[in-house]
């Protein structure tokens, strides 16, 4: 679609308001789209767009809760599920479980009544569906905190308990040297301390060569040496094996549901849509509230009549001022491929003639404030 002049848009500042409208959206979906929006001619959707922000505003209004509150950006996520062999961590399938959640409050919100209430609304999500393997599928692996479960797979499981005995081993024969250095008073200040993930003695720098061990390394100060007893060397390897063995399952875990997650990338994707779309309708509607626009007929004559209309940033700008917006009332009509207005104009606010190229519908509205 081709404007003339082709500066309308400029001149009708609808740049500006798109730059208030992409404050208000939270997602990146939501953002990009309010960015890239341009003025539409075709009927039918600028119906279904108003009706969308209409019953949107209709529940924000009467304070109806809608369930978007997960705002998601999973563009990265999406596309390592497209790549085979790729390996999606618990922080990233925590966030697709929390948009499968997303998305089965939306289908339960939706019922019957609602469906019929706002049917707009219910548009958006009529070319998909609640898929709840998804979420059973991350859930078998990831607890409600996002942490692997023990039972993930049997040999997670046997592992973390061989972990747990070994580590508690490890403790009570530390505490058992400790206790005795102490007696001694080889140790420092601070007793014991971690070093490159082994558990170590701190030893005062002068007694370091009577304690056996390993030395790991020294204080800033030189004062305290960190030696690891020879007791604990065959436990920490142990452990330290264990603590590997424990990775490398983990990833494989990890990347075999990575892969049973790839089977339904499309409809993730989808869904992912869908809660950017309703957020893009969410941020028309707040902008709506702020600007107090109200919903317009629309027909496919051509013309435009307003009763008591005002320019949104001009409004804006009053209201930050303290300062009464005058309403302007007018009327267009099509007149040899132009459009003209008469009617009332008030001088702060000035109508630009413009119209469209290749316009298959031309646009009659009439828009009370």
């Amino acid at each position: 679609m081709k404007l003339f002049p082709e500066s309308a848009g400029i001149q009708l500042e609808f740049n500006k308001v798109k730059e208030l409208l992409v404050n208000y959206c939270q997602a990146d979906y939501a953002r990009q789209k309010a960015a890239d929006l341009r003025i539409h001619t075709r009927l039918d959707f600028v119906e279904t767009d108003l009706r969308q922000s209409h019953e949107y505003r209709q529940l924000l209004s009467n304070a109806i809760y809608f369930p978007n509150d997960h705002i998601l950006n999973l563009s990265r996520e999406f596309k390592l599920l497209s790549i085979p062999g790729s390996v999606l961590n618990a922080d990233e399938l925590q966030l697709i479980r929390k948009l499968a959640e997303s998305m089965e409050k939306l289908f339960r919100w939706f019922d019957a009544e609602r469906r019929e209430a706002f049917p707009a609304l219910t548009k958006v999500i009529s070319q998909t569906y609640y898929e709840k393997l998804i979420a059973e599928l991350i859930s078998e692996v990831l607890d409600e905190y996002g942490q692997i479960r023990d039972n993930a797979s049997e040999d997670l499981k046997t592992i973390r308990m061989s972990l747990f005995r070994k580590r508690n081993e490890l403790r009570r024969l530390f505490e058992k040297i400790v206790a005795k250095l102490n007696k001694q008073g080889y140790l420092a200040e601070i007793e014991e301390s971690f070093m490159s993930g082994r558990r170590v003695l701190a030893v005062l720098a002068e007694q370091k060569r009577t304690v056996k061990g390993v030395l790991h390394g020294e204080s800033d100060s030189r004062k305290t040496a960190f030696v690891e007893p020879e007791e604990t060397i065959e436990l920490n390897n142990i452990i330290s094996d264990l603590e590997s063995s424990e990775q490398k399952e983990i990833y494989r875990i990890l990347r075999e549901l990575t892969g049973k997650l790839a089977l339904y990338a499309s409809i993730l994707q989808d869904w992912h849509t869908v809660v950017g779309e309703y957020d893009f309708i969410r941020a028309k509607a707040k902008l709506a509230i702020e600007i107090k626009a109200e919903y317009p007929t629309v027909t496919d004559k051509a013309g435009i009549h307003l009763v008591e209309a005002y320019h949104p940033l001009l409004y804006l700008y009053n209201q930050r001022t303290g300062k009464p917006t005058i309403p302007l009332n007018g009327w267009a009509f099509a007149d040899d491929g132009t459009e003209r207005i008469a009617g009332t104009c008030s001088s702060f606010f000035q109508f630009r003639n413009f119209q469209t190229a290749d316009d298959p519908y031309r646009g009659y509205a009439e828009h009370r404030i």
